[in-house]
């Protein structure tokens, strides 16, 4: 039956389109998706589905049962939060709600499961259940996580759950996935160096953090070149410094901030990255007098896919995009994701879809103020989640 699905969820296409405008014009941050929610709610119960609202805050999960019985579940997940960034695509669908926007194309993963409920609430011709996650936060906020605490799978048990992302710069119509580490680790650390603080013309007179942070910051690189095997990817960023006033500039601050993010993909990479910081930052505090302040959070864990769940899927891409479409040893990403913390709970494989690239090469990436969800990819996508159901449950 895949070979007709496309066709048969282009049919909605427009309807699709108009929903995924809507979303992206009143955006929403991290667990105050209310409207968002309650879009999704409404458009699963008309469609004759299932629906338990509140999960996680502002979570919705769907439920459709085959017609033909059985006791397997699956669960498919979209994410539906916006960022804090104020847009700048000059759409006539932008954000109507100023410095937020759908900047990493969640309403287009919301409209595309909405699209595959829709089918498949018409057409239930599988065998077991499919529950349809609509998460909340994903953003930095780990809605996954708190899902997953307020016991997700315990209330809508699956044998296996499947998550979707659009991807800048891969062209419409391919897919990606790998078996093992897709996407990473996801740290987020801060060093505060305190001195004395002093005037400028008398240096002598201070202890000044401005070196440490100094020797530091040129340090900090040799963690990845000298402490991480070659063979494993390993990211450190400097993202944030602060210190003194810019209407002071002969006085040397007494304090000094610094911040960033770190980003592996395995447990003793990152268990180096954060030892390793932690030395540089308290020698280089030591070496001039100074004093350290070092934080190092882990936030989300690494996305791992399981090798049954990615024949799976690509099985399910490929049946719609053909074989050559389907590169199922994709590099993996150092960006970061919390539906990793649904795949430390059950067997599942995460899927990049192409959101395209322009004739010339460019593209505008997630989490930038120029990127816009294709609508190309909309009924594709949708269609993906039939497939994959129709090849998890016997459709």
């Amino acid at each position: 039956m895949s070979n007709s699905l496309l066709p048969m969820l282009r049919r909605h296409e427009a309807e699709l389109i108009a929903i995924r405008h809507d979303l992206h014009r009143h955006p929403e941050l991290g667990f105050a998706e209310s409207r968002t929610a309650a879009i999704v709610a409404k458009a699963l119960r008309g469609w004759g589905i299932e629906v338990a609202e509140g999960i996680a805050r502002t979570g919705v999960v769907g439920t459709i049962r085959g017609r033909r019985g059985g006791s397997r579940a699956i669960a498919l997940r979209a994410d539906m939060d916006a960022l804090p960034i104020a847009e700048a695509t000059g759409l006539p669908y932008s954000s109507a709600n100023p410095g937020v926007m759908h900047a990493c194309g969640h309403d287009g993963h919301t409209t595309m499961l909405l699209g595959a409920a829709r089918h498949l609430a018409e057409n239930p011709d599988f065998e077991g259940t499919v529950h349809l996650i609509f998460q909340p936060a994903e953003e930095g906020l780990g809605g996954g996580r708190l899902m997953v605490e307020e016991g997700l799978f315990d209330r809508f048990p699956v044998d296996a759950v499947f998550g979707m992302h659009n991807e800048p710069g891969l062209a419409l119509g391919k897919f990606g996935i790998r078996v093992g580490p897709m996407l990473a680790n996801v740290d987020t650390w801060s060093v505060v160096f305190r001195g004395s603080g002093g005037h400028g013309a008398v240096p002598h007179r201070a202890t000044d953090p401005t070196q440490s942070l100094a020797q530091f910051v040129g340090t900090l690189q040799s963690v990845i070149g000298r402490n991480v095997p070659p063979g494993q990817t390993a990211v450190l960023s400097v993202g944030h410094i602060a210190a003194g006033d810019a209407r002071a500039p002969n006085v040397i601050p007494a304090e000094v901030t610094l911040s960033g993010t770190g980003r592996s993909f395995l447990p003793a990479v990152r268990e180096v990255m954060e030892r390793r910081l932690r030395e540089i930052a308290s020698a280089a505090a030591l070496a001039h007098g100074c004093t350290a302040e070092i934080v190092y959070r882990h936030d989300y864990p690494a996305l791992v896919n399981t090798a049954d769940e990615v024949a799976l899927a690509a099985r399910a891409a490929t049946a719609l995009v053909g074989a050559g479409a389907v590169n199922a040893d994709y590099p993996p990403i150092t960006a970061g994701e919390d539906f990793a913390y649904m795949l430390q709970k059950r067997p599942g494989a995460f899927i990049l879809a192409g959101n395209g690239v322009a004739p010339d090469g460019t593209f505008h990436h997630v989490h930038t103020p120029r990127f816009d969800f294709n609508d190309g990819l909309l009924a594709l996508g949708a269609a993906y989640w039939v497939s994959l159901v129709e090849h998890a449950l016997g459709g």
